[in-house]
């Protein structure tokens, strides 16, 4: 999975979290092999907690982003990024976030119990998976008994696993029984879940021959990978493909769109007809970009690049701003409550000692109205208390653990980073201070991720270059470094939330999860540095199987704070574009709750901008089938496609989810294959 990303994020700047897909191959391993009886639910988070963190070290540690913009650099004093200095460089930032995110939990998982969405579903995958009943019977040990109490919470505070926005329960299929089952109701409840995981096994293991088999073929032959579709419709009188205009059938981007869903994938559309239809023409014919198209510095996508950066930036920062604003009410109202309920219980006490034995049927009378609203006051307290009952106390993670670990993973930071690029380059005050700044935006990122399941990893990078620009002007290199370590420290927080949120819905233990996530990080250190070698020594990077765009977000960004001219007539279109997703980010937050589905995002209609209309396209695709398959789920018609889907459509709206996981795993893999191929000058076509 690590590799996946790496490839993924080298071609496109987007990794996944790999969650699902985790949870997905550690039920699938151990069901074949007949070792399930020994692997239940809290195992599988504990392999998906560490997979989770293995797999995103690639962005984590800046191998999609920062570092190939730092090897694109001519800076006098700028390390050589030998093996040995990505490792350090890695392990440097692999523990901060990891101990930024302990002390978030109890506040914002087990109090606010904000939804963090794909940690939710990924919980509700491994519960489908492992066929197991939420009902908690009265005779189950003290360990669960606080799973039982988290899971009569209402829908609003996503406090029970029986949300399935994208799952559908095997109960719910037994007790009310479609004519997508109707073949199933004579077996037994054994016999019923051996077929379904067949089923599943079967969607899984289809998707990902097709996916490799696409990925394998492409090798061969090239051309598959970039069919000039839009020239073969206009029977070449314009050449589409000269404006980057082609399509790439990849599954594995196909998966990627299911994974993301109908409106995100819409939001990229948007992003990617506005920036590679309309802009990128209106550029190069007015002037303002006249190099090749495809040219990061005198192209149009050099300048559109702008846009989609002014986007991210400014939705982040109006995101983070409002999560900010929320941070401080809800303290203030906490404050204010709590001063309430003392003031009523000193009222209470004043008023019994003001009145004497003669006025003793006027004070019972005024006893009993204030003794009740106390009373009232102390039930929701306890109600509220017994709400956010945690794991036991030998289950989490220790304050004091905490605060050594944290410690400890700011000085291994400050020594790795003085190892790597030295105290010329970055001062160890400066390193410090950009530790500071990560920990504040890491902060915010979380809660952002917790309501909205976007963590602006990227907008909290752009931040921190920002406000570094001012600390430190004129320092590209430390002002990279900086974005990094902000970047690095979000991201794994968010990570670990999202799991912690898995692990709290399934009553796992945090501390496992904790050392699982450590773990993790460790052993991605030497794999993601590895995965990163390989690449760039077998490809060009950037080049034209990997560009790289993210990095060179990073560097236009860097040199932008650093005082670096901006392209012809691109200012005025990066403040019109950040206003307006500026402003659709309020009114997604304090308008009508209908209205949020038609809202574009800002993130993802930035990376429409900066990726190719090739990968963009085939997402759209992915995200359609997902809402497709989601109708069909819901309606008990018939349609032409029963023939191949009904048995399928017992699984629920899980399988769509398994046939992505299938497509991303397949093309994931067999990318090694092709690397090698490359590598060993293979002949193709």
């Amino acid at each position: 999975m690590c590799f996946s990303n790496m490839y993924f994020g080298l071609q496109t700047g987007w990794i996944s979290m790999m969650s699902l897909q985790a949870s997905l191959l550690g039920f699938a391993v151990f069901k074949t092999t007949r070792n399930d009886s020994y692997f239940g639910p809290k195992e599988n988070v504990y392999l998906q907690t560490v997979a989770v963190a293995t797999a995103t070290m690639p962005l984590a540690a800046g191998f999609v982003g920062i570092i190939p913009a730092l090897e694109q650099l001519n800076e006098p004093g700028l390390p050589s990024f030998s093996v040995p200095n990505l490792i350090f460089w890695s392990l440097g930032l692999s523990f901060i976030g990891v101990f930024f995110a302990v002390p978030l939990r109890k506040e914002t998982i087990v109090r606010e119990k904000l939804r963090f969405p794909s940690g939710t579903a990924t919980a509700q995958m491994i519960h489908i998976l492992h066929n197991k009943s939420i009902e908690i019977t009265d005779d189950e040990t003290n360990q669960q008994s606080w799973i039982r109490r988290r899971n009569v919470g209402s829908i609003e505070n996503e406090g029970q696993i029986e949300l399935f926005p994208l799952v559908e329960s095997d109960q719910h299929h037994r007790e009310d029984a479609g004519q997508s089952s109707r073949n199933l109701e004579d077996m037994d409840v054994e016999e019923k879940v051996d077929d379904l995981w067949s089923l599943k096994l079967n969607a899984l293991l289809i998707s990902f021959i097709m996916s490799s088999s696409y990925t394998l073929a492409s090798y061969f032959f090239p051309i598959i990978y970039a069919l000039p579709v839009f020239n073969w419709i206009t029977l070449n009188y314009i050449d589409f493909k000269a404006w980057e205009w082609y399509f790439t059938p990849s599954l594995s981007y196909v998966g990627q769109g299911i994974i993301m869903g109908l409106p995100t994938t819409l939001s990229m559309l948007m992003g990617c007809i506005v920036g590679w239809a309309i802009l990128s023409p209106v550029t190069h014919f007015s002037g303002w970009a006249p190099g090749p198209v495809n040219d990061w510095k005198t192209g149009s996508k050099g300048w559109i690049l702008w846009i989609s950066l002014g986007v991210m930036i400014s939705e982040s920062i109006v995101s983070l701003f409002i999560v900010l604003i929320k941070q401080i009410v809800a303290l203030l109202r906490k404050r204010h409550s709590k001063i309430i309920t003392e003031e009523q219980e000193d009222q209470y006490e004043s008023f019994l000692g003001d009145y004497d034995d003669d006025n003793q049927s006027m004070q019972q009378t005024n006893d009993n109205t204030i003794g009740v609203a106390i009373a009232d006051n102390r039930t929701t307290s306890k109600a509220i208390i017994e709400k956010e009952q945690d794991a036991p106390p030998e289950q989490q993670v220790p304050m004091s653990m905490t605060v050594l670990g944290l410690t400890m993973s700011v000085l291994l930071c400050v020594v790795m980073v003085r190892i790597v690029f030295g105290d010329d380059v970055m001062p160890i005050g400066m390193t410090l201070v950009s530790i500071l700044i990560a920990l504040f935006l890491s902060i915010l990122g979380v809660r952002a991720l917790g309501e909205t399941d976007l963590n602006p990893v990227s907008g909290i990078g752009k931040v921190s270059q920002v406000l570094f620009a001012v600390l430190m002007p004129g320092s590209i290199v430390a002002n990279l470094v900086a974005g990094g370590i902000a970047e690095a420290g979000a991201q794994q927080a968010g990570d670990l939330m999202q799991d912690l949120k898995t692990g709290y819905l399934l009553g796992a233990s945090p501390r496992a999860q904790f050392y699982g996530q450590l773990i993790g990080s460790l052993v991605s250190s030497f794999v993601a540095t590895a995965a990163y070698r390989l690449y760039t020594t077998v490809y060009n990077v950037p080049g034209p199987e990997f560009p790289a765009p993210t990095a060179q977000v990073w560097l236009d960004m860097a040199r932008l704070v650093n005082g670096h001219p901006l392209p012809p007539h691109v200012i005025e279109f990066i403040v019109a574009f950040s206003v307006i997703f500026g402003v659709l980010v309020l009114v997604k937050e304090i308008g009508p709750t209908r209205w949020r589905f038609y809202i574009p995002q800002g993130i993802a209609f930035a990376i429409g901008i900066y990726n190719t209309p090739s990968f963009t396209l085939a997402r759209v695709i992915g995200g359609c089938l997902c809402a497709a398959w989601d109708y069909y789920c819901d309606h008990r018609d018939s349609y032409f496609i029963d023939r191949w889907c009904r048995p399928y459509k017992a699984i629920g709206k899980v399988a769509i989810i398994i046939v992505a996981s299938g497509f991303v795993l397949g093309e994931g893999t067999f990318a090694i294959i092709n690397m090698i191929l490359h590598a060993l000058h293979v002949p193709h076509f």
